[in-house]
């Protein structure tokens, strides 16, 4: 369109028997599982405004009599500019942080780190592919925290997306560029698929 040249959002559920692979991994046998999430990559037109990236996912691995034995909670958001602009990137980071510290001060650092050692190509001197974000995964229920807790921490950061992304969009999609700046942000989303191979 006028402000997104490409871009992939996909819902999903699925269930049935855990795929042999999967069950290795897992050390289990025998199980049935259900996966649910959102995922999307946007690669906008102007190349002042950043690409980005997020998906939330929720797990459940069940026994043959359908009894539930493991469940957990992913997901995440991240941010890659391709002209960096630091006042984007704070406000990027500062609504993810906002939108984790209700249920904890110590999570929004803790999933940013995990974010910043996540999402970098090690093959090129760990070169990050962006300026992160928040990235979490099996995040179970457990004494301290229950499924409900869980769901609403999750919730919470896909309700944040918007409003970390939208402003940045608004604010540097009608912004003059190149061919150059062009050529520079296509040079920049090779590394973006250079990640993802």
């Amino acid at each position: 369109g006028n402000v997104f040249e490409k871009g992939g959002v996909n819902t999903s559920i699925v269930h049935g028997a855990l795929p042999p692979v999967m069950a290795q991994q897992f050390g289990v046998s025998d199980c049935n599982f259900m996966a649910c999430g959102i995922s999307l990559v946007i690669h906008p037109l102007n190349p002042f405004v950043p690409t980005v990236h997020a998906n939330f996912r929720y797990f459940e691995l069940y026994d043959q009599q359908g009894a539930l034995k493991d469940s957990w909670f992913g997901g995440g958001a991240d941010l890659t500019p391709y002209y960096l602009q630091e006042e984007d990137g704070r406000h990027f980071h500062l609504t993810f942080k906002n939108a984790c510290d209700p249920f904890g001060t110590h999570l929004y650092p803790m999933y940013k780190k995990h974010c910043d050692e996540y999402f970098i190509n090690k093959h090129r001197d760990n070169e990050a592919r962006g300026i992160g974000g928040i990235f979490y995964d099996y995040l179970r229920p457990d004494d301290k925290r229950n499924a409900t807790e869980l769901f609403n921490f999750s919730k919470a950061n896909g309700e944040a997306f918007l409003k970390a992304y939208l402003p940045i969009v608004e604010k540097r999609k009608d912004l003059p560029y190149t061919s150059a700046q062009v050529d520079w942000q296509a040079y920049r989303r090779g590394r973006y698929v250079e990640f993802n191979l």
